[in-house]
């Protein structure tokens, strides 16, 4: 059986140098590899393009790379509870890429199964489409969408095995499966991580073909984005 278990975080982060295309998983706050942003952090890895669906917020997730100035550029789809990263954007110190969340999805699922390109009718006619080649099809325009290239992919999930097979819990399904696989090389960090076999194959949501290293983080924070309550009688 192949183990692909690291020790740590600083193993499983070995070979990220300054200048490197990262795809980056978690929805909004949810399932985000908080352990690896924070070494990245530490490490002081800079002129980052990170492909993430969305910043973190000013003081964590990715956030925290944004205060360091660590990234240099950032593809996603929304990015409006940072204000850092509207400060740096709007000063030209940020370049950033935004695109229709399903086609930033299906970019990072285009790679992970080896399609160079697809069409896609979301975005066409808006500055989504600049430079970029149409196509019409049935009677309706489509955008052509390449698929992201990039040197890592890092993925948090809630439970895996020293194969690298995964499960995730949550809102944390929507980006991390679809970035598992998509890059050079795939670093999962988990929450638990038990010896191959102990997970039911059926409950698998990645398989661990996908992955090439794994390690279990520690500490996770787990915030909220907004936290909303319904007030008291």
């Amino acid at each position: 059986m192949i183990n692909k278990k690291v020790n740590n975080v600083q193993e499983a982060l070995a070979g990220i140098e300054n200048g490197m295309t990262l795809m980056l998983g978690g929805f909004g706050l949810c399932g985000i590899p908080e352990n690896a942003i924070a070494e990245l952090v530490k490490k002081q890895t800079h002129n980052l393009c990170c492909i993430s669906n969305n910043a973190g917020v000013d003081d964590f997730g990715l956030g925290l790379l944004l205060q360091k100035k660590q990234i240099k550029k950032m593809i996603s789809s929304y990015v409006g509870e940072n204000d850092e990263f509207e400060r740096q954007m709007l000063s030209g110190e940020l370049e950033v890429e935004l695109l229709p969340q399903g086609t930033l999805a299906e970019r990072c699922r285009a790679a992970q199964t080896g399609i160079p390109a697809f069409f896609t009718p979301a975005g066409f006619g808006t500055e989504v489409a600049i430079g970029k080649e149409t196509r019409e099809f049935n009677g309706k325009m489509h955008v052509m969408e390449l698929a992201f290239k990039a040197d890592f992919a890092i993925v948090k999930a809630w439970k895996g095995d020293t194969a690298g097979n995964l499960i995730f819990k949550g809102t944390a399904r929507n980006l991390n499966p679809c970035m598992a696989g998509a890059a050079k090389i795939t670093i999962a960090e988990v929450e638990e991580l038990v010896p191959a076999g102990t997970l039911d194959p059926n409950q698998i949501h990645t398989p661990g073909i996908f992955v090439q290293r794994i390690f279990q983080g520690e500490k996770y924070e787990k915030r909220i984005e907004q936290l909303t309550t319904r007030k008291r009688a």
